[in-house]
């Protein structure tokens, strides 16, 4: 398919409403890990974002190795490392922050690999946000976990990487492509989990679940999973990177507000002004058309 230069009115509708169900998956992944651990609940996402599901979608249309690369780097990599940087201490309002570090990521490596090239506006807007990231970091020693803080990281640079690989796949559906990645990932997380937990603990917390770890993964599989990456599939593969890829920066705004709200998330200023450089270089991204067409009009001016 072609990627689009302009964005349609329904796909924005689409991809606004992905990053709000994204902001608020902070939150049942937080619940999520008060009755499991970070492998074990992984696991049984993948197990139940695959199963059925696998048997009623085809293949998508790829070399194996695209599909295993989709797999391990969007689900068994970015979901074990996003689980286990919350479960250290990483907040998720904070969590929802710090994976957008993705963005910069994404577009590095869609100028690498598809020549994908981000414009000079999307750039100076990238790095305006990475000023936000770099508050966060600045403030580990203020409640912040350094491990859920690197784990976090790790988590976005797999998901960019995961990027790539959705753009080698030809899937039938956005839905397929996500069902198939689940399951290349779910043997992975069976033997982390089997690993470091043991069958002792794995079968302690399957015999204590709660009901509110019930409803978060069944929020994180069907309303994340399913529903959220099936339609962030079909936009990147319409439309450039750079023009899909700044729009998880809005995810922070959900998370920070939803923890607040549920969690009891203190706002202090430094998560303040961490947020502010984050959604002003998304605006520095959205913006960059009316921009680049001002910066014109006044260079014109000023040499007449």
């Amino acid at each position: 398919m072609v990627p689009n230069n302009t964005l349609k009115a329904n796909h924005l509708f689409l991809v606004l409403f992905t990053m709000v169900i994204w902001g608020m998956n902070f939150i049942a992944i937080y619940f999520g890990l008060k009755g499991f651990s970070p492998f074990l609940l992984s696991a049984i996402r993948f197990a139940l974002a695959a199963l059925p599901w696998v048997f009623f979608l085809p293949r998508p249309k790829a070399p194996v190795k695209y599909i295993l690369g989709y797999g391990i780097f969007t689900f068994a990599c970015q979901f074990g490392f996003l689980f286990s940087g919350i479960y250290l201490g990483l907040s998720p309002g904070l969590s929802s922050l710090v994976v957008q570090v993705q963005v910069f990521f994404s577009m590095a490596l869609a100028a690498l690999f598809f020549n994908d090239r981000p414009s000079l506006w999307k750039i100076i807007g990238s790095l305006i946000s990475f000023i936000g990231i770099g508050i966060v970091a600045a403030n580990v020693d203020t409640g912040t976990s350094l491990a859920g803080l690197i784990f976090t990281l790790l988590a976005a640079l797999s998901w960019a990487a995961g990027n790539m690989f959705s753009k080698k796949v030809d899937a039938q559906s956005p839905l397929a492509l996500v069902v198939w990645g689940n399951l290349v990932a779910l043997p992975f997380m069976v033997v982390m989990t089997l690993v470091i937990d043991g069958p002792s603990v794995i079968w302690s917390s399957l015999q204590h679940v709660s009901i509110p770890t019930i409803a978060a993964i069944i929020y994180i599989v069907y309303l994340s999973t399913h529903l959220g990456y099936g339609a962030w599939g079909g936009l990147l593969n319409s439309y450039p990177t750079a023009m899909i890829v700044p729009f998880t920066l809005l995810v922070p705004v959900v998370g920070f507000l939803s923890s607040a709200i549920f969690l009891g998330e203190d706002l202090t200023s430094w998560k303040l002004a961490a947020s502010f450089f984050v959604m002003a270089g998304l605006a520095f991204n959205l913006l960059e058309r009316q921009i680049s067409t001002l910066t014109k009009k006044l260079t014109r001016k000023a040499n007449q």
